[in-house]
């Protein structure tokens, strides 16, 4: 790999993602009932995720596994979609009953820390149930809200744009480590120009990349507590984003929900799309050409804003068996052989014992590796947004109110005006 004096050299890094499970359809289950103790001393925890298929298959295995090793511990399954999951969860917690170790992210730590349903792991930690070393790239850092440890990351991702390499070379463009957002789109209107295709499926109704360009520009999309931009901020990037929707180089949205559930890059509406990078074998299985993934554009040349996002686990703190919950949660994140079974799943395996165990045989996840490790090596990697309580609310809104504005249903400035409107009334709930 090089680094970011070098990096210039390097153009497109091949197709990579996870496995189709991050996108697949949820298996159901029909579980319920209560943790407890039997009469032989064995303890009985609930564990709650969403996904796919094929991830409940590989965490029903690491659960067996986990079993082996401690005989007198038995897990509990549940799990479902990504929609239906915290719908269920809210539902949970607010009755005192969620499972007692759950799949997170960001997004929800604040808002159920500040209800008092997680439990601050550090505790677990100092009992020895619980290890805390070997986090590779200071991803241990996204679980922490003020000074607890709340979450235990399972895996690590970042943003990416997934381009459709095929166009890009048919249009004479290339993707380079710090190209600029003129760059960016200087090569999207070549591609419009050369193949009658639009560049990009929609980048502005993307919460996350829109908090890349704020970071690059001195602001975050979020504070501790509130927005970390303006309505002008906003109104612009909203402005700019429809101009280029007029023009064509952005999709049509109304075409790019007629293809749905498949991306509008992967049918060929357009040439690129932004997306977290563990989420790209998608367009690998769903489209004909060929697909990679490529830098983040960037303001000044250098500065990505990117940081590592992750998926964690967390457990309840009114649970009956914190011990055990500790445990489980150390075994799931440390033991090399769950390594191996989860593979990149949930994204690059966040500890060294697996990251080191799981050796990827497949080009996607050998490029979702190489991809990570390259932007991690440029030194653009920074610290994590903040995520106040109500970010997923103002996550689904952003989208939402986006995809409004990309339709010409309401103007930039009005929709400005009512995600911050909106977001209020989620800091506020």
């Amino acid at each position: 790999m090089r680094t970011s004096r070098n990096v210039e050299r390097r153009t497109i890094l091949k197709a990579a993602g996870a496995t189709a499970a991050t996108l697949g359809l949820a298996a159901t289950t029909g579980c319920g009932g209560d943790s407890g103790t039997s009469a032989d001393g064995t303890v009985t925890i609930r564990y709650a995720w969403w996904g796919g298929e094929p991830r409940t298959i590989a965490i029903k295995k690491s659960i067996a596994l986990f079993e082996k090793k401690y005989p007198k511990i038995k897990i509990k399954p549940e799990f479902t979609d990504y929609e239906a999951f915290w719908e269920k969860f809210q539902t949970q917690a607010s009755g005192g009953n969620p499972p007692d170790v759950f799949q997170n992210a960001v997004g929800f730590l604040r808002k159920y820390d500040k209800r008092g349903v997680l439990m601050d792991l550090k505790s677990q930690a100092d009992a020895g149930n619980l290890n805390l070393e070997n986090f590779r790239n200071g991803v241990l850092a996204n679980g922490q809200v003020d000074g607890k440890q709340i979450g235990i990351p399972v895996g690590a991702n970042t943003m990416a744009l997934v381009i459709d390499l095929k166009a890009f070379q048919k249009a004479g463009v290339e993707a380079k480590f710090g190209w600029t957002w003129d760059d960016y789109f200087a090569a999207l209107q070549k591609i419009q120009d050369k193949l009658k295709i639009a560049g990009d499926t929609g980048y502005f109704a993307i919460m996350y990349l829109y908090d890349l360009y704020l970071r690059q520009n001195g602001k975050a999309f979020f504070t501790a507590s509130d927005l970390g931009f303006t309505e002008a901020d906003l109104t612009q990037w909203w402005e700019d984003g429809y101009k280029r929707v007029k023009s064509g180089l952005v999709a049509d949205p109304k075409k790019i929900e007629q293809v749905k559930p498949k991306s509008g890059l992967s049918v060929g509406l357009a040439a690129s799309e932004f997306t977290w990078d563990n989420f790209s074998i998608r367009y690998q299985g769903e489209g004909d050409s060929d697909y990679g993934l490529a830098p983040i554009p960037t303001t000044n040349g250098k500065d990505t804003g990117q940081y590592l996002g992750s998926l964690m686990l967390s457990a309840f703190a009114g649970t009956k068996h914190p011990k055990e919950v500790a445990q489980f949660i150390d075994f799931m994140v440390h033991d090399p052989e769950v390594g191996k079974i989860m593979g990149y799943d949930r994204g690059i395996l966040a500890t060294t014992e697996q990251y080191t165990a799981f050796k990827p045989a497949d080009a996607q996840n050998k490029g979702v590796a190489a991809y990570e490790d390259e932007v991690a090596k440029a030194g653009v990697l920074g610290k994590i947004t903040p995520h106040p309580s109500g970010a997923d609310v103002i996550e689904a809104a952003f989208l939402r109110i986006g995809g409004e504005v990309a339709q010409g249903k309401t103007k930039p400035a009005d929709a400005a005006k009512a995600l911050f409107s909106e977001a209020k009334a989620a800091f506020a709930g």
